[in-house]
């Protein structure tokens, strides 16, 4: 192990910072308190805004998409993440069941019809906002 280079006069402090040059910008260094009061003046879970910023750069997904990527029960995912955000306005079906095109190429090359067609979910405007809003916070 190398030997420390710690002047003895900081041998006894609680805390010893290193020199500014070494680190670039540290924005999750306050992430646990910035998260505690962001989501206490916002009125959202954590769960719920992690789902808002896993999904963030998504333009829609479906429900076993999600719950594989998110690392979620299908069933779980669902009513513990997906319909709370559904009823708060942050998610909406951007396809619905009904929305695919009945041309007869759609029903011959793909494996979704109208009868067994997965709806399609994204973020609101608001959810989008709300996450902006949380990066702004992460950075001051």
């Amino acid at each position: 192990m190398p030997k420390s280079k710690v002047k003895k006069k900081r041998l006894f402090r609680e805390v010893s910072y290193l020199k500014e040059d070494y680190i670039n910008k540290n924005y999750l260094k306050e992430l646990r308190s910035t998260r505690i009061m962001f989501c206490e003046d916002n009125d959202i879970s954590f769960s719920h805004l992690e789902f808002l910023l896993w999904a963030y750069d998504k333009e829609f997904w479906t429900i076993n998409y999600a719950a594989d990527g998110y690392g979620f029960n299908k069933k779980n995912f669902g009513n513990r993440i997906l319909f709370p955000l559904k009823r708060s306005g942050m998610i909406y079906k951007h396809f619905d069941k009904l929305t695919p095109s009945d041309t007869r190429e759609d029903h011959l090359f793909r494996d979704e019809t109208k009868m067994n067609y997965r709806v399609r979910y994204a973020i609101t405007q608001k959810a989008r906002m709300l996450v902006q809003a949380f990066y702004r916070r992460l950075e001051n």
